[in-house]
């Protein structure tokens, strides 16, 4: 009987050093997997929160002429109970005032050495006519996006010229994919920007969003 006993005891002895191997290998995978979840961009920094120096660095490249951004159209007239400016497809009232605002940011950041192109979709054009007070030039890649949204940004920037680019949420995404923020956590607010830094060899880099509400703490570095 001891003899037998002594053997279930030995018996049992592997099956609990695999049980602890088990445990062991799971939980170094769940840790794996929280720490990837950690590291991985959920969505651009908001630039506006991001402290003097990120600021300071958007204006310095800016000014140079390094920066493109992408825009997303102002509120939708069919997804809002505001009253709209027109066609059903276009943007509200309230969404033309949002623009108008943009619009002065961005003018205080200048334009004069910015390249403005539209999506040719009528919430796009209103959206620009009401940012720039003018009707900058349609560009069909602007609504259709997809694969080569990014590789197509690049393709449009002109050395030592800002490229300033009203398109759709969706084509944001794609671009935010595109570039390392495969995890987006939403999409980008209305009239929002993106901002990205593309220097003179082709290299780019995302800098951060800007909401439509935060351009005056934006530019307090400016100032």
């Amino acid at each position: 009987m001891g003899e037998k006993n002594l053997g279930n005891s030995v018996s049992r002895k592997p099956s609990s050093c695999l049980s602890k191997k088990v445990v062991t290998m799971g939980a170094l995978t769940l840790a794996v997997l929280a720490t990837c979840f950690v590291l991985w961009p959920k969505s651009p920094a908001n630039l506006a929160h991001e402290g003097a120096q990120a600021r300071a660095q958007l204006l310095q490249l800016w000014s140079a002429g390094e920066i493109a951004v992408l825009l997303r159209h102002a509120e939708r007239c069919d997804r809002s109970s505001n009253p709209c400016l027109g066609p059903t497809d276009g943007i509200t009232r309230v969404g033309s005032e949002a623009a108008a605002g943009v619009g002065q940011g961005l003018a205080r950041l200048g334009l004069t050495q910015a390249d403005i192109l539209t999506s040719p979709v009528t919430r796009t054009v209103q959206t620009a006519h009401y940012m720039f007070n003018s009707d900058p030039r349609t560009q069909e890649w602007l609504a259709t996006c997809g694969t080569t949204l990014r590789n197509d940004v690049v393709a449009h920037k002109v050395a030592h010229r800002n490229l300033v680019l009203m398109t759709h949420s969706g084509c944001i995404a794609d671009f935010e994919k595109q570039t390392g923020f495969k995890h987006s956590a939403k999409d980008a607010e209305y009239a929002s920007a993106l901002f990205v830094h593309i220097d003179g060899h082709g290299q780019l880099k995302v800098l951060g969003i800007v909401n439509a509400e935060d351009w005056n703490t934006l530019l307090e570095e400016k100032n």
